[in-house]
């Protein structure tokens, strides 16, 4: 053993050179070409042929995707080079020496020819010429045109893909390091398919020397040895073609192998995992199939004339593995089932981009409110707000968002929050199993109980047991449950807010779902004298003074008429409001049937007119501080008055001043109508209750 110590250290030191080793091989595959090659030699490198061959063929199989044997095609040529170069040594001692016997060519290939032939080198002839139809017409015809179309469809693909790595990296859903290892994968793939479809081409000009090859040698053999050596034409047919099959079986099997191989790697571009691996999963993944291959076995062998017994084990084997396929996925499909149901459920984790969205309505509670939302009686503050929207949606023509519900464990039990668009617009404190009493007359409810403040209008209110309900009735009182005091104070923040909820996208949806008969004057209208912002400005100022929507033709016929001579968002609107009269007089008139009304005085009226500052579109409204505070005063004592008195009136004024009168008048009493002489309908009855 301590003789081969020496010979294993420099064997190693050999293997780590291997460019050294590689450099070497193919020049000795060269020199073959020129010098010849003893018998004893030629039997090695056959074996090393063959051997070769085989291990491409394994690797080829037990590869999981083709790039794993990016060097195939470097391979390929190598091994076609080592075939020929034996090919062309054999051939040399094949004719200089086939006249001694079968084995002038060494003992691997005499070997190939008795074992082939077995004496009748017809036999050995039409073997030999199958294995090249074989290799020549189907697999290597076939692995070629594979290899070319995978070629062309993996560089014309190569921008697309090119393009979704950097659409993946701009995303941010990839990092650099893994857009390089992506490219990198990219390039080599399309480097790999493009080598594949010229290394095709050397197996094909293998077979076709092959076949040329044994064609020579059988020729030429048998001329030099009829008339050189002196043999018989039949001794001479024998020997030569003993040879020459012999030597093309040990040629083609390699190259046959080779192929296959290559077949194997082109047709492997779509499958992941070993061969074995990509064919049972996909071949052995329907039992059905197995099942009905089974079946038909079976009829066959019933069949009359038909071997029975072939068939029957086939078909028992199939049905077999249909049926034990079928047990193995329903256990399997169990497991992952009782599973699942052991295991907590996962929180699928949200995108980030869901940090972004903003609720137009939520409402927060405490957790002491939760039981509103299922109130075991029925009566749950989910269908108050749906009743609210339909409400509103036939009172203003708007259909409000949809509330979104929540609780807030940062609110204290019984309180609850409203806000618009991520905003608090309203807050409140309830008592479950109470009723809020209130005195419409704004006097202090005279019944046992907490004294509170409503949280909608700002009331004094007291809250009281639920079995003192009958006697509050009959004092006269106002009395509400929790869950009507949170829809009531929902429907005045909502009020007070629906112009900002009227959005863009809501306005092209009310102008949308016009009736077919209305989208003609949207045609005209719209974009050609005015744009959907504009409209929805036009709306928002509507619904800022609660002036219904809802009968939009007739908004739009009024903004056509007023854009012929304006397009300024507040004339339009006091165009709008004229063309509404009818029904905001309506909306206006008590239940005694007249408006009631706080007329703006002469004083006032020219006040305003003279602090009226620019000209046409660009007024604005520049009266000094003091009278305003005076106009503000006036104004408040008297709608106070009035209010305490039962009375709800609009304040008139002349068109002209009427949204500059608004716009102080909506900083300190938001819900007081003011209306111009134009916007009451020449069959109103007016009833004049003060005037400022």
């Amino acid at each position: 053993m301590a003789g081969f110590a020496p010979v294993t250290r420099r064997l190693k030191e050999a293997l780590g050179h291997g460019d050294v080793m590689l450099a070497l091989g193919v020049m000795a595959i060269l020199v073959v070409l020129v010098l010849p090659m003893p018998t004893w030699l030629l039997d090695i490198s056959l074996a090393l042929s063959i051997t070769f061959s085989v291990l491409i063929l394994m690797v080829a199989l037990f590869i999981g995707k083709p790039l794993d044997f990016s060097s195939f095609p470097t391979v390929l040529l190598i091994s076609t080079m080592l075939r020929l170069s034996l090919n062309l040594a054999s051939t040399r001692l094949i004719l200089a020496n086939g006249h001694e016997g079968k084995e002038a060519a060494g003992q691997v290939i005499a070997a190939f020819g008795d074992f082939v032939m077995q004496g009748n080198f017809v036999i050995g002839i039409i073997v030999f010429a199958i294995l090249v139809i074989v290799n020549f017409i189907v697999i290597t015809k076939g692995s070629g045109r594979i290899a070319e179309v995978a070629a062309r469809f993996s560089l014309d693909a190569m921008p697309g893909k090119q393009m979704a790595i950097d659409a993946d990296l701009s995303a941010g859903l990839i990092d650099e390091q893994e857009a390089r290892r992506r490219r990198r994968t990219l390039e080599d793939e399309s480097s790999f398919f493009g080598a594949m479809d010229g290394a095709a081409k050397f197996v094909r000009g293998d077979a076709v020397a092959g076949l040329l090859i044994t064609f020579i040698n059988i020729v030429a053999g048998m001329v030099i040895g009829v008339g050189q050596m002196g043999l018989s034409f039949a001794d001479a047919a024998y020997s030569y073609t003993s040879l020459t099959v012999g030597d093309g079986l040990v040629s083609q099997i390699p190259a046959l192998i080779v192929s296959t191989a290559a077949g194997l790697m082109v047709s492997k571009a779509g499958t992941e995992g070993s061969t074995d691996k990509a064919l049972f999963a996909q071949l052995g993944g329907y039992p059905k199939a197995l099942g009905v291959s089974a079946g038909l076995m079976m009829a066959l062998a019933l069949l009359p004339g038909v071997p029975m017994l072939p068939f029957m084990i086939l078909g028992g084997i199939a049905g077999t593995a249909a049926w034990s396929m079928t047990r193995s996925r329903q256990r399997k499909a169990e497991a992952e089932k009782a599973a699942e149901e052991q295991l907590p459920a996962v929180p699928i984790e949200e995108p980030i981009t869901a940090a972004l969205a903003i609720d137009d309505l939520r409402l927060e509670l405490g957790y002491g409110l939760l039981s509103l939302i299922n109130d075991a009686r029925g009566f749950r503050l989910t269908d108050q707000i749906k009743a609210l929207r339909r409400q509103l949606a036939g009172e203003m023509g708007f259909v409000m968002p949809s509330v979104r519900i929540l609780d807030n464990m940062h609110l204290p039990a019984q309180s609850y929050v409203i806000r618009v668009k991520e905003v608090e617009a309203g807050r409140g404190e309830l008592r479950l199993g109470h009723l809020l009493v209130m005195d419409p007359r704004g006097e202090r409810v005279q019944i046992a109980g907490e004294e509170t403040i409503e949280p909608t209008f700002g009331l004094p209110a007291m809250w009281v047991e639920e079995q003192l309900r009958e006697e509050a009735s009959f004092r006269g009182y106002t009395v509400v449950d929790p869950a009507t005091i949170v829809t009531t104070h929902l429907t005045e923040v909502l009020k007070d807010n629906m112009a900002d909820l009227l959005s863009y996208a809501e306005t092209q949806k009310l102008l949308d779902d016009l009736p077919k008969q209305h989208q003609k004057l949207i045609a005209d209208l719209i974009p050609a004298q005015l744009s959907v912002n504009a409209v929805q400005r036009v709306l928002q100022a509507l619904l800022a003074e609660r002036i219904s929507i809802r009968d939009l033709p007739t908004i739009l016929e009024g903004l056509s008429e007023a854009v012929t001579y304006t397009h300024n968002v507040t004339f339009l609107t006091e165009h709008v409001r004229a063309r509404l009269s009818r029904q905001i007089t309506s909306a206006n008139t008590g239940t005694d049937g007249y408006v009631p009304l706080v007329a703006l005085s002469p004083t006032w009226e020219q006040a305003f007119a003279e602090s009226i500052a620019g000209q046409g579109e660009d007024r604005q409204l520049a009266m000094a501080p003091s009278r305003l505070h005076d106009f503000i005063a006036q104004v408040r004592a008297t709608f106070e008055r009035l209010a305490m008195e039962g009375h709800m009136p609009v304040l008139l004024t002349s068109p002209a001043v009427r949204p500059f009168v608004r716009s102080v008048i909506e900083r300190f009493r938001p819900a007081t109508m003011v209306l111009s002489q134009n916007e009451i309908h020449p069959k109103a009855r007016l009833r004049t209750l003060a005037q400022i």
